[in-house]
């Protein structure tokens, strides 16, 4: 935080007391108005507070806060694959004035992170793993929790693992500054699994639309293992996938299908990899004027980073078989199952995962998205 990155502005109101005489012969009378007012001492005090370590992290000393409550230090000894430290801290607001994140830094010894190595995971997010972004509001007496995740990767091979222990400092910091006309909210990530009926009209085929107002009929999940749990209760079968969604100021801005692996499934299947994995979908086509809004040989920008989820997923690497990729342009897709979970993604921007049943998720290139089974 920074003092003198305020821009204070203050309204003074000058109130001018008018005298009004009104004259008629020997009769005056003057009207006076007498007031006070009160400006209060605006103040500026955003600092972190609430350290808080994950149950199942590696032994460490708990992270301290300085005495001006600006800096957090941890010190964690990562010693086989798997190991981790987690904690979560509240920056907080307690003064009169709004903030709003400036600078976002994350360094690793003293540089830059734009690549990590082979065998760290490390990020700095919102605890709903949310990334802090410039502009995001922190409002006067109010908080945010962050997350602070430190890792030795479990799943890597023995070429990746440091010959010799590794000294690593890493660093994360955030600049708040007054917020302005810039400052948004953070952006909220709900997930749903919303049922596709082509007789609801509003939303149409109780659907979620991107670029659309999020439906407030529409039951809302604040996380991924209570989605798992309703579209489980609602299908009578264990479907191992859900919706996902990213709402900003109301409008739905982008949309996802997740599904899961599960440690049974990868058993079962030699060569997929346990997890969660994620798809983005992206709108295309029209579906009000039945035009396309991209040409022919247009490519999702997600397309590549879509096929090598899943191509991970279903163990590709060794198992090519299991996935089949077809066509050219927009048309493009890839598809890749085993007993019980395929998944695929386009070109065209349209993403899915089935189950049994003809269950299924989608979000499809007309922007529309919904479970069925």
């Amino acid at each position: 935080m920074k003092n003198n990155k305020r821009k204070l502005n203050y309204l003074l109101v000058i109130i001018l007391l008018l005298l009004v005489s009104v004259g008629y012969a020997v009769l005056s009378t003057n009207l006076n108005i007498v007031g006070s007012g009160t400006i209060n001492n605006p103040t500026w005090n955003i600092h972190w507070e609430n350290v808080q370590v994950k149950t199942g992290s590696v032994s460490a000393s708990t992270p301290t806060i300085d005495t001006a409550k600006t800096t957090v230090n941890y010190s964690v000894t990562l010693t086989i694959p798997g190991d981790y430290y987690e904690f979560t801290i509240d920056a907080v607001n307690a003064g009169t004035i709004d903030g709003m994140v400036s600078v976002v830094s994350n360094k690793l010894n003293g540089v830059e992170i734009t690549t990590l190595p082979n065998y760290l995971e490390y990020k700095v997010t919102y605890e709903d793993g949310v990334d802090i972004a410039p502009n995001h509001l922190l409002a006067s007496g109010t908080s945010e929790k962050y997350k602070v995740h430190v890792g030795y990767k479990k799943d890597i091979s023995s070429t990746d693992i440091p010959s010799t222990a590794q000294t690593l400092n890493l660093s994360f910091s955030v600049t708040y500054v007054q917020s302005d006309s810039n400052a948004v909210a953070k952006p909220e990530y709900i997930y749903t699994v919303n049922k596709y009926d082509s007789n609801v009209t509003e939303p149409k085929w109780n659907s979620i639309w991107l670029n659309q107002p999020f439906p407030e009929s529409i039951t809302k999940y604040q996380t991924a293992s209570e989605a798992l749990s309703a579209i489980k209760t609602a299908s009578t079968i264990d479907l191992p996938f859900y919706l996902k969604h990213k709402i900003e100021n109301g409008i739905v801005t982008e949309s996802y299908v997740e599904f899961v692996v599960t440690p049974e499934i990868a058993q079962a299947n030699v060569g997929m990899v346990a997890g969660t994995y994620t798809l983005r979908g992206e709108k295309t086509y029209d579906d009000d004027t039945n035009t396309w809004l991209v040409d022919e040989n247009y490519i999702s920008p997600y397309y590549e980073a879509n096929k090598e989820a899943i191509k991970t997923a279903f163990g590709y690497a060794t198992n090519p078989s299991r996935c089949i990729e077809s066509s050219t342009g927009r048309s493009s897709d890839l598809l890749c199952r085993v007993s019980g979970l395929p998944a695929g993604s386009g070109a065209s921007g349209n993403v899915a995962a089935y189950g049994t049943n003809g269950s299924s998720c989608y979000v499809n290139y007309d922007g529309s998205s919904y479970c069925d089974w």
